[in-house]
Order: C-alpha cells, then structure tokens, then sequence
C-alpha cells in the first residue's frame, strides 16, 4: 500500500502489554491503519514503530505523538510496568517525523475528550452539564490506574499528567484494611493500583478466599466473565469490593480536582466492569462523602467505550500544536 509522504502524522498508545498504532489525517484516525504489537516480542518502541512503517508500506510521516503509561518528564518517558525508556530522539530516529511529541497516556486520554463518537461513551452517573470550559477528569483502570485533569483554556487545552496509581490506596472500614493488609508487598502500604487494576482484581479475589478460608486463585478476565453469568459468587463479591473502592477513589480524586465537566472512566477495566458499575454501587460509593454528599451530584461519571481513544487524543495533541493537517 501506499501513503503520500509527510502528509500523515504516526500515533501511537503505549500500554503495559501491547502497543497500538495508527496514522491521522488531522484528528481523524485514518481506517484500515490500526495496527497491535505485544511489546514482548520487541526490545523497545523504536522497533515497534519501524515495524509498523514497514508493515504501512514505508509510510514517511510528518508528524508523531506517542502515549506512555509511564510518567513523561523533559520529553523522556519511562514506562511503569514495562522496562522501556524513550524520549524525542528515539521516537525521531524511528519515524523520520520532522516533529514529535511525548504523553502520557491519560494525557493522550484528556485531548481526546470532545472528538470522540458519543455512540462510544456510557453514564454511569448522570449529573448537570457543565459549561464549554469546565474542568474534566479522565481516570484510567487498565494495567495500572493513572488519572489526569483537563483544563480548557483561552490558550488552549491542558492536560497535567499525574501518578495517581501510585498514592496510598484509602481505607473506610475493617475488611479493607485487612484488604490492604492483604495486598501489602515489599514497598510497603499499598498503592491505589495495587487494588483497582487487573491484577488488583484479582488479589481482591484471592482476599475474599482468605477471609473464607477457601483460598483458590481466577483471572480477571474470567472474574468478569463470572460476573456476566453469575457462575461464581465470590467473583460478584469480588467485583463489587473493586467497585466501591473504585467509587470512593474516584469521588476523592472529584474533590480535589471539580471536574464540572464529567469523570471519565477509561482503560480496558473501566471498558469491562461499565455493565456493572451501577448495580455494585459505584454510584453510592462515589457519593460517600458525608456532608458533601449532595454535592457530589454535580459531577457526571462516564465511561470511554473506544479502545483507540489515546490515538485521537494524540492526533487532537499534534493538531492543536499545529503541526499536523
């Protein structure tokens, strides 16, 4: 196939387990160009990339962004749950792109916000809507958890990345701290991604099995395929333990931050657990907050159903700094 040179601009989302790639015309993912490659059969991105140039026909880009699921500091990223490094001059040399850009990925998640199909975003939490200009929040549950504010300004959007993940996770009664007691590691008290992220989901499992004395191991993904088909009601439980605290980091993180403009879930664990966010009470969880409880009302909760979201918010990235089409 064929591509006009220095016409497109390369984007690319960076997760813990695979990386996906396209190219944009504008903010518009171009069809057909979406590509996947799991990073453990590559030895960092700079391969990645130049296997998807030769797999698009020797494409020569104008432009490139990459988003990171690692914090990004000075152009130099380094990944959270992956041993890779990369920074402007990788990511240069690998493309050819005459320029290039670094996010992390909820950076990449909050400049998509407002070019995605709203055929592809799920309420969870209906709230009022908040004016063009109000702050938002996008909160990703993957690999990891990460959550990143969005600030539409005069000068334009900014998205302030963040390590969220990595704060201590909160405690609200008895069976959580002896969650978090369960979930301890050599780092010491636990972080919020320790429980709210796949691998979070299932200690949560392994933590009910415990507090039964029935101790067996389930992977997340048959977790959630239990909760579809009520097959096991330890992976009910389980998935309504994740839920709340998942509601009550979210309302905290709310709090901090007045997202008037809407919470969004994001992530392929939100993508998951969106069908069940509401009858394992997410809602009340959220709205824990005692005397600000009704005020947790003014912020509506969604969940991001497109899995390439960090694509358009890179091309949205490239374009807003004026250099792609």
């Amino acid at each position: 196939m064929g591509h006009p040179d220095n016409f497109y601009s390369l984007v690319a989302d960076i997760g813990g387990t695979n990386t996906r790639v396209a190219l944009a015309d504008g903010r518009k993912i171009v069809g057909g160009t979406i590509r996947r490659y799991r990073n453990t059969d590559f030895p960092g991105l700079e391969s990645v990339l130049r296997r998807y140039i030769e797999d698009e026909g020797g494409v020569d880009p104008i432009a490139a962004c990459v988003a990171v699921a690692g914090p990004v500091r000075d152009g130099r990223a380094t990944m959270t749950n992956l041993d890779w490094t990369i920074d402007k001059d990788t990511l240069a040399r690998a493309t050819k792109a005459e320029t290039v850009a670094i996010l992390n990925d909820l950076q990449a998640q909050g400049h998509a916000l407002g070019h995605l199909d709203a055929a592809n975003i799920r309420t969870i939490l209906p709230g009022p809507e908040g004016t063009a200009n109000a702050a938002k929040l996008v909160v990703g549950v993957g690999t990891g958890f990460n959550a990143a504010p969005v600030f539409d300004l005069d000068q334009g959007r900014i998205v302030t990345p963040s390590e969220s993940g990595h704060a201590n996770l909160p405690i609200r009664n008895e069976m959580e701290l002896r969650l978090c007691q369960f979930v301890s590691t050599a780092h010491g008290f636990p972080a919020v991604e320790d429980v709210l992220s796949g691998r979070g989901l299932e200690r949560a499992y392994a933590f009910l099995g415990q507090e039964a004395n029935d101790p067996r191991e389930c992977a997340a993904k048959d977790i959630m395929a239990a909760c579809d088909d009520g097959s096991d009601p330890r992976a009910e439980d389980a998935a309504a333990l994740f839920t709340r605290i998942l509601g009550t980091v979210c309302g905290n993180l709310s709090l901090i931050q007045l997202p008037f403009g809407g919470v969004y879930l994001v992530g392929g664990v939100s993508r998951a657990f969106a069908p069940h966010l509401t009858r394992l009470g997410f809602g009340d969880a959220f709205r824990d907050k005692g005397r600000f409880a009704g005020f947790m009302s003014n912020f509506a909760v969604h969940v991001i159903e497109d899995d390439y979201a960090a694509l358009t918010g890179s091309a949205a990235h490239l374009v807003a700094l004026g250099q792609s089409n």
